[in-house]
């Protein structure tokens, strides 16, 4: 396996920016099939591979992923687990293609168990799965002040919505985004939205981003799996053009994230957290979403 060697997360002078890269030709395929009138149709479709995730010597999951960032990945998906510490020292990724192993090693030793005994499957399509009690997570978190400038959510919905994306290219797939006061500085995508969270979570940790002033933006529901990973992040608020699940509102309001949904065009709908929205944007100037530029989740709450 190639090893790359990890040091103890730092601020960095300026993280990699990340965007989605639609031209990758690992991430889909074309495939042969017919239309609504029985002519042949040639589409494109994402490829999902199965990714084995190992902390130390124990096996943890297997996750169905597009895996374009198996290493971000498997960092995310351990951190949002609880099953790897904010000051833990991790001394290696081990990822190798053919077998589809991914093995994340620490000096402290780890065994989990227990901990995989219990295990919830969340509401995350392709079947997301949480080891443990929920609720566990968010016990003594206290997320940062900040402050959501309606200006800069319409800026960063509009920019994400028309991007070059793998779901723009071949649809079937879910994405996350990582935004500064509008800006996008990290855009993950995958099969479930859980991975592309897990993947932004990775990128965070191994760049030591800090998350204080960040705002994360789903194109999936706000239910309670989004709400958990993103407060463990640390995150104040968690945005989506699509709708909300009510535990995933009631959790927000426990721990004060701001939660907002709906966010298609001029419109949407904050549900938790209020006091961090500032209005300073003129509502009339904000342009109504094209038809052309829909995504999952327009007509309706997915």
């Amino acid at each position: 396996m190639d090893e790359t060697a990890m040091d103890q997360p730092h601020e960095p002078s300026g993280p990699p920016i990340v965007m989605p890269d639609p031209g990758d030709a690992r991430l889909t395929e074309r495939v042969m099939g017919i239309d609504q009138t029985g002519a042949p149709v040639e589409t494109t479709v994402p490829v999902e591979r199965a990714l084995t995730l190992y902390l130390n010597a124990q096996e943890i999951v297997t996750m169905m992923t597009i895996n374009d960032y198996p290493e971000y990945l498997a960092l995310g998906y351990l951190l949002n687990q609880n099953m790897l510490k904010p000051d833990d020292v991790v001394t290696g990724v081990d990822y190798d293609d053919d077998l589809q192993v991914a093995v994340v090693r620490t000096e402290r030793n780890t065994n989990y168990e227990h901990k995989l005994k219990k295990r919830t499957l969340t509401s995350g399509c392709a079947q997301g799965t949480a080891f443990g009690d929920l609720m566990e997570a968010l016990e003594g978190i206290e997320l940062p002040q900040a402050e959501l400038r309606t200006s800069w959510l319409y800026r960063m919905t509009r920019t994400i919505n028309t991007v070059p994306s793998l779901y723009l290219e071949a649809g079937a797939i879910h994405g996350c985004v990582l935004c500064r006061q509008g800006e996008v500085v990290c855009y993950m995508e995958d099969v479930g939205r859980h991975n592309a969270v897990d993947k932004i979570a990775g990128w965070m940790y191994r760049h030591g981003v800090d998350a204080a002033d960040k705002i994360l933006y789903t194109t999936g529901r706000l239910t309670s799996e989004m709400t958990i990973k993103t407060v463990r992040m640390g995150i104040p608020i968690l945005v989506s053009r699509s709708g909300f699940t009510a535990w995933g509102v009631s959790l927000a309001r426990q721990v004060g994230l701001t939660l907002v949904g709906r966010a298609r065009g001029k419109r949407f709908t904050a549900l938790s957290g209020e006091q961090r929205i500032v209005f300073d944007q003129d509502i009339s100037a904000v342009e109504d979403e094209p038809s052309r530029h829909a995504r999952k989740g327009a007509g309706h709450d997915d």
